[in-house]
């Protein structure tokens, strides 16, 4: 069996981990070794940020719906739970958008959703 060379493999293999690694500190930009370290960490990370910006996101989201729903004298419990009481279905991403971009829609949704406070108030 003929012997191979992997000079030409290697050297492309490193360049490309390199390219990774070209915004990393001291030697984990520079030498391969601690550039391939370097790099799989910054990977893992990514990984698991992506998943984590979800709950993020969402925290967000519910934060927002909660203070336009102090605004309009609700908490945001309650309007999630009179709204699902309604049986209006709208998740959190849209209700937080509405509540951002159009003060007016929102309203109605919380309207909705304290008419059915003042009715179970009244049944009891």
């Amino acid at each position: 069996m003929p012997r191979v060379k992997r000079g030409v493999t290697a050297r492309a293999s490193h360049k490309k981990t390199l390219s990774y690694t070209k915004g990393h500190r001291a030697t984990k930009h520079t030498t391969v070794r601690r550039a391939t370290e370097s790099m799989f960490k910054a990977l893992s990370h990514m990984y698991r940020h992506r998943r984590e910006r979800k709950g993020d996101m969402r925290k967000l989201w519910i934060a927002r719906i909660n203070a336009a729903a102090r605004v309009e004298g609700t908490t945001y419990s309650r309007l999630i739970a009179g709204l699902t009481e309604q049986g209006i279905t709208v998740n959190r991403k849209m209700l937080a958008d509405l509540a951002v971009k159009d003060q007016e829609s929102f309203k109605q949704f919380a309207s909705y959703a304290v008419a059915k406070e003042s009715f179970a108030a009244g049944k009891k």
